[in-house]
């Protein structure tokens, strides 16, 4: 079984309140009240003069269970949501994998989720680690990127506000960390090229997510032979409080355990959410040994993804 041995997070020093941040960019100041007053969007963390491979090694450096194991590091791997992360020529995650001593490790990047992507990238690295066959064997998982250029990167209309809190993962397979019970993911490919959408496609869109959100939390927790009164938490990707809500509405699950907590302050930060809603609610003893929780994310494109962790 694939398990999360430990996870670590880094949210940038700089609190903007998200009026400040999308001042000067092609939004109107009615669409900053609506992520404001009614998607729940206050602040984000931004940190314009460090580099992503800054960002990356900021966050690796919370992770205390990688320390003295650097050599049981089997894969690198960068979950994008975006394919491009950095400006060429630059490669974070090959910079990265240089500065923590990993030149063993393969390291390659992930996409085409989306900001599912990260959930897509445990489940991979829990395959790659069983076909290994190294109890001892580990994957780091970088998720989180720079919000750089305006549309889609540092807000997405009717949506989110994008934020640069990140989130490193290392995976195995034994132990008695979080084990993954489930992950189901479905890919509606006829909205391929959100966010540019026609109205036409966004009113579908629209319409659909609820339905396919709802389809794979569903499927999962039935894969898991579960119900929803037996998940603890739900740990969203943070979109915006009215999604949340009428998902809570469409499954009966109440808004109480949909953990919204962080995003006022942090904003959307691609696939990190819903890592950084683990180190939250685990870090403040709101998970309890043996509780089972589900993360959460939905990529543009539109691929819908739900995973199912046992604490």
């Amino acid at each position: 079984m694939t398990y999360l041995e430990a996870v670590a997070t880094y949210l940038p020093p700089e609190s903007v309140p998200i009026d400040k941040a999308l001042a000067g960019l092609d939004i109107s100041e009615s669409q900053i009240r609506l992520f404001q007053r009614f998607y729940g969007f206050s602040r984000i963390r931004r940190e314009p003069t460090a580099r992503l491979a800054d960002q990356m090694l900021s966050t690796a450096a919370g992770l205390t269970a990688l320390r003295g194991r650097e050599k049981d590091v089997r894969y690198v791997v960068q979950a994008l949501t975006l394919p491009v992360s950095a400006p060429y020529p630059s490669n974070p995650v090959h910079d990265v994998r240089r500065a923590l001593g990993l030149d063993h490790a393969v390291t390659f990047c992930l996409t085409q989720h989306a900001c599912a992507t990260g959930l897509l990238a445990v489940d991979v690295c829990g395959k790659l680690l069983a076909a290994d066959g190294d109890p001892n064997a580990l994957a780091l998982i970088f998720t989180g990127e720079k919000a750089y250029t305006a549309y889609s990167q540092q807000f997405i209309i009717d949506t989110a506000v994008m934020g640069e809190g990140m989130a490193a993962i290392l995976v195995r397979q034994g132990g008695d960390r979080d084990e993954v019970i489930s992950y189901v993911t479905r890919t509606h490919g006829q909205f391929n090229q959100a966010p540019w959408l026609t109205h036409e496609q966004a009113r579908e869109f629209d319409q659909l997510y609820p339905e396919a959100l709802a389809e794979v939390m569903l499927a999962a927790v039935e894969q898991a032979d579960l119900t929803l009164d037996d998940i603890t938490f739900v740990l969203p990707h943070h979109v915006n409080h009215n999604s949340w809500k009428r998902l809570s509405k469409r499954i009966g699950f109440p808004m109480s355990r949909i953990f919204l907590e962080n995003l006022p302050e942090v904003g959307h930060c691609f696939c990190a959410d819903p890592f950084i809603n683990y180190r939250t609610v685990s870090g403040t003893g709101r998970l309890r040994r043996g509780d089972y929780y589900m993360m959460v994310s939905v990529g543009l494109g539109a691929t819908f993804s739900a995973m199912v962790f046992r604490h």
